[in-house]
């Protein structure tokens, strides 16, 4: 399923191995910018800009200095929630919620060629992403997978059956979310997903640097299901 989509998509698959969210406040020591740049050194492949206390004006002052930063490594940025402010930024495209932007209006402003993606807590979500069409979005946030403090309104966590259920369901990749720690990486990898999204595991850290490479090194050596191989849903229902 998921290499008949490359091969139809209208935009270069994402590397969502290691997605670092930003959280300003985690991130106060060294700043965000600092913090991303030393991120991606250590081996982060996707970048989201979060900030739902900051302006519009903050917002896009922040999104520039991090685009910046980003320059010529070759990392995306991606702007939560804001959709309307990512070519303002000069980012690569945008994540919603179930509470924001309509997936389907989303896409409208972005046009075709940026990214988009979906937070996802249930299989009936994907159903419900489905129906606006397979070249709406590039990849799923499920989760939370486990309890995470790392923001405020998260829905309540829902385990590695749930994070199955809904990589079984899903055409496009999915990305873990909730709770994720370097020993936690490697189970998460077996399950099907295409990454890992961290927030307070990097945003904060005395040191950065080494724990974006904990993460990275428990990845990259973590055996894996390639969901490639599982070209049917006719295959993945049989494993329900």
């Amino acid at each position: 399923m998921l290499s008949s989509i490359r091969r139809c998509a209208v935009r270069p698959p994402l590397d969502l191995s290691l997605y670092l969210v930003t959280d300003t406040a985690m991130c106060a020591r060294l700043g965000v910018p600092t913090t991303v740049a030393a991120a991606v050194a250590a081996g982060v492949t996707l970048v989201q800009l979060r900030d739902p206390a900051a302006s519009d004006a903050e917002l896009v002052a922040l999104g520039r200095d991090v685009a910046a930063a980003l320059a010529g490594t070759g990392v995306p940025l991606i702007i939560n929630d804001r959709v309307e402010l990512v070519a303002s930024i000069g980012a690569q495209g945008a994540h919603v919620g179930q509470d924001d932007l309509d997936v389907g209006q989303a896409r409208a402003r972005l046009g075709r060629s940026a990214y988009l993606g979906l937070s996802v807590h249930a299989r009936e979500q994907v159903t419900a992403a489905i129906s606006h069409g397979i070249e709406t979005l590039d990849y799923l946030g499920a989760g939370p997978v486990w309890e995470t403090t790392s923001k405020a309104d998260a829905a309540p966590p829902g385990g590695l059956e749930r994070l199955r259920a809904i990589t079984a369901a899903s055409p496009w990749p999915c990305v873990a979310i909730g709770g994720i720690t370097p020993v936690r990486v490697g189970v998460l990898r077996s399950s099907g997903v295409a990454g890992v999204a961290v927030v307070s595991a990097v945003c904060g850290q005395p040191d950065v640097t080494g724990a974006t490479r904990a993460l990275r090194a428990m990845w990259d050596d973590a055996p894996h299901l390639d969901v490639s191989d599982e070209p049917t849903n006719t295959s993945k229902e049989m494993r329900r």
